[in-house]
């Protein structure tokens, strides 16, 4: 990786680091944390073949954490600033300082503990620089939009198409000897399409994010796909209140992972507002259910060799046959149950969900048939879940399904039911993988939700 296309080099980045925290130490502090970065990126949008936007972004920013006390009686004060020069450091470090000189105590802050951090983290090869023109992104985006408008006369209007790239990097160090940091870049594609007139139109959208531009689809492709996902809504019907199977489309059940992570995420443990609290060494899903962290894939977009506070990540089981193994726990919430960071200070890594049921050739056509009748979900709308009951309550849109074939799409209805009663009712997770964000899942049935109609 150059760093030639930043203005700061990491080695700069660490000197600025290693002067807030001799800063911090100079004014009392008992301990302190910084996070240094620097980015830049490119976003443009276009529609109907015009441009709309087009945004360059150059940002660099300082924050800092200072702790005041010992262990078990801490008090902290945090700020930030986008100026690097002495001055502005010092000033923002006894500005953090000052913060905690009148904060309550906390027996719980405080920096990680020694022997979790990471002091020789390794490189996973996350940053692959766009250095693409303006014009250049343009052209990309009137590519894909493009090819939605030439897929068929049906395709009457567009909400745009973007290209974004981004590329950053940062270093983060603390008063324990942890300094860390690399250069990272995601990059996405994306077209939005509008399918028919009147009171008759459907949107849709398909992208493409990837850290290596390279690996992203073609313009092309993705703006024939989201054209043919419009087009394949239209004249959608409403369905009367029914219980019935339902099939989360890829994209949708990363939702339900997500879901998952929020409810054993340390935050909701600790304050009791989860639907799974308690439930370490317990059946959250049926035996057939796997959900497995692995932070270490080189180039993934959810991979990290160290969390937000420099703890070491590592890859685990955290769910084997149905029962939860583990927790997503920062320091803090951690210390909070009396229990041991789990490296996800930030959130989760590189998350998959499986089942020992999936087979090769359970593309989305044999889901299809796994569901036979029922109803595929392909948007949700509005949040309803309730993660202290588990109660769901989500407004969808899809496509009612016979004998495995899809007869007709819906919309204007509701999917209900409970998260922890879904969980368990996972009859089939598909062959038919998707990336989205940090998570990994095919296709997901449930056995039974209740729909209702319009």
């Amino acid at each position: 990786m150059n760093d030639s296309v930043f203005i700061h080099t990491q080695d700069q980045l660490k000197q600025v680091a290693q002067d807030v925290l001799r800063f911090a130490k100079e004014l009392g502090a008992s301990n302190a944390a910084v996070e240094i970065s620097e980015g830049s990126g490119l976003s443009v949008t276009v529609r109907k073949g015009n441009v709309e936007t087009i945004e360059q972004n150059k940002d660099k920013g300082m924050g800092v954490t200072v702790y005041l006390g010992q262990d078990g009686s801490v008090r902290r004060g945090n700020a930030s600033t986008s100026d690097f020069s002495q001055k502005a450091l010092k000033d923002t470090v006894e500005a953090a300082y000052n913060i905690a000189r009148f904060t309550a105590e906390d027996d719980c802050a405080g920096l990680p503990d020694e022997d979790t951090l990471e002091m020789n983290p390794i490189d996973l090869q996350l940053c692959y620089p766009w250095q693409l023109s303006a014009e250049e992104a343009v052209e990309l985006a009137r590519r894909g939009e493009a090819a939605a408008f030439a897929v068929d006369k049906r395709i009457t209007n567009s909400e745009g198409a973007s290209v974004y790239a981004q590329q950053s990097h940062f270093v983060t160090a603390n008063s324990r000897g942890f300094m860390g940091g690399y250069p990272y870049s995601r990059h996405t594609v994306s077209v939005v399409p509008i399918a028919g007139k009147g009171s008759n139109m459907q949107r849709d959208d398909w992208y493409s994010s990837t850290r290596d531009p390279k690996q992203l689809a073609a313009p092309e492709a993705i703006g024939r796909y989201a054209a043919q996902r419009a087009l394949a809504r239209l004249n959608a019907r409403k369905l009367d209140t029914r219980k019935c199977p339902v099939l989360f489309e890829a994209p949708l059940a990363a939702g339900l992972l997500g879901a998952f992570v929020q409810a054993v995420s340390g935050g909701a443990l600790y304050r009791k507002s989860t639907f799974l609290l308690d439930s370490l060494g317990k059946a959250a899903f049926d035996d057939h259910i796997q959900v497995l962290e692995d932070p270490h894939v080189p180039g993934a977009v959810g991979s990290a060799p160290f969390d937000e506070e420099g703890v070491k990540t590592s890859r685990r089981e955290v769910v084997r046959d149905g029962v939860v193994q583990g927790y997503f726990l920062s320091t803090y919430s951690a210390r909070k149950l009396g229990m041991k960071t789990t490296g996800n200070a930030g959130g989760s890594h590189n998350l998959s969900i499986t089942s020992t049921l999936t087979r090769p050739s359970d593309d989305f056509k044999a889901m299809l048939k796994k569901l036979d009748t029922g109803l595929l979900v392909t948007e949700l709308m509005g949040q309803g879940v309730n993660y202290v009951t588990g109660d769901y309550s989500r407004g969808a849109s899809g496509y009612w399904v016979e004998k495995g074939v899809i007869q007709y799409p819906v919309e204007e209805i509701t999917i209900a039911g409970n998260m922890k009663d879904m969980f368990m009712r996972i009859a089939a997770i598909g062959a038919d993988t998707l990336v989205r964000g940090t998570k990994q899942t095919g296709s997901i049935l449930i056995e039974e939700m209740v729909i209702a109609g319009g």
